[in-house]
């Protein structure tokens, strides 16, 4: 699941990591350092927010019943 940094837009995946900041792609963003803060500006981990296309669809269903 992918997740948008909601101060600036940056996107972690887990399936690149953040080569960056010595996090190998594959890490869950639940397994990510404590001390792992966004590479564009810096926001805490709290301030992302799951933008995965799975999640969105099964929101969009959701709608539907």
């Amino acid at each position: 699941m992918k997740l948008k940094c909601n101060v600036c837009g940056y996107v972690y995946d887990p399936e690149a990591g953040d080569p960056d900041g010595d996090v190998r792609p594959g890490t869950y963003f639940d397994n990510l350092p404590l001390d792992w803060v966004c590479p564009d500006c810096g926001a805490s981990q709290d301030l992302f927010q799951i933008i995965d296309d799975d999640f969105e669809d099964e929101e969009e269903g959701d709608e539907d019943l």
